[in-house]
């Protein structure tokens, strides 16, 4: 998928706490005094969501896309000894991203978004800052809770199998098997974790939960009607965990997205979903 470079994407070199570093792609600049950080799903590289940054630039809404340890620009990699869960990436690596798009953006409103996983963590990272995030956009996202899928019983055996695999390997290998990329052991253990109970926690971070339903702030909820990966059910346990949070549900079609309405379909025409996330962040006549 080739951005548009109508705007141009300026590169941030993020360090995190523990030395470990990546690079921010900055999009555009907040002509509506709001800015999105967005968070990918698993194993995809923050690179593929350049053409719904430009499409949301193009609409005066600025955009940072966050790199993923261990994926794409990122300078580690997992194995046997290199291993990270949802504390690093929530509290090593996210504040510091973060920090580096107030800093290009300064006093303006920053949203925190993203795609599945990403979506999954972005609401985990606003229950323990929400001062830190004005609202939340969920794309395709929900709780991976076997029982809230279809042949739920296989998908809850996955999240049995698969951090012993990664065990084994030494790392997760999403890119062998075709699911997600090569993740780390720490990562899959606290993702097949919610798989099988349908409760937010992560090791050495404890619950993860009394925050995620204190968080008081606005949800965008997008999903995308075939998206077997994302059903309805899924998403709902998801929200579920908000109970305090405005939330706005909508859901697109292919005829809107003149393509695939499904998990990773909307990535080639995301233009329909920036619309909606826009047409949500800034609310009031929009841009032609």
């Amino acid at each position: 998928m080739d951005a548009d470079l109508s705007d141009p994407v300026r590169i941030e070199r993020v360090i995190a706490a523990d030395g470990a570093a990546s690079e921010l792609l900055l999009v555009g600049q907040p002509a509506q005094g709001r800015w999105l950080y967005w968070l990918p799903a698993m194993g995809v590289p923050a690179k593929h969501y350049l053409p719904l940054a430009q499409a949301l630039a193009g609409r005066g809404v600025a955009v940072a896309l966050h790199e993923w340890r261990g994926i794409g620009s990122s300078d580690r990699r997992a194995g046997r000894r290199q291993d990270w869960g949802y504390r690093t990436l929530l509290q090593d690596d996210l504040p510091r991203g973060l920090a580096a798009a107030r800093a290009a953006w300064p006093g303006t409103a920053g949203y925190l978004g993203g795609h599945s996983l990403g979506g999954q963590l972005a609401a985990m990272y606003a229950g323990a800052h929400p001062a830190q995030v004005a609202g939340l956009v969920l794309v395709a996202s929900g709780a991976p809770y076997w029982r809230n899928f279809r042949h739920g019983w296989l998908i809850g055996a996955s999240y049995v199998a698969a951090p012993v695999l990664a065990r084994l390997s030494g790392h997760f290998p999403g890119r062998r098997i075709g699911f997600g990329g090569n993740e780390a052991r720490g990562v899959i253990d606290d993702w097949a974790r919610t798989g099988r109970t349908g409760h937010y926690a992560a090791a050495s971070m404890g619950d993860l939960e009394p925050g995620m339903a204190a968080f008081a702030g606005p949800v965008l909820a997008v999903r995308l009607r075939d998206d077997w990966l994302g059903p309805a059910a899924s998403l709902e346990w998801l929200l579920g965990k908000l109970p305090r949070a405005a939330i706005t549900r909508e859901v697109l079609g292919p005829d809107e997205l003149h393509g695939p309405a499904d998990h990773f379909g909307w990535m080639k025409t995301p233009a329909p979903v920036a619309a909606h996330i826009n047409a949500w962040l800034v609310p009031g006549p929009q841009p032609l």
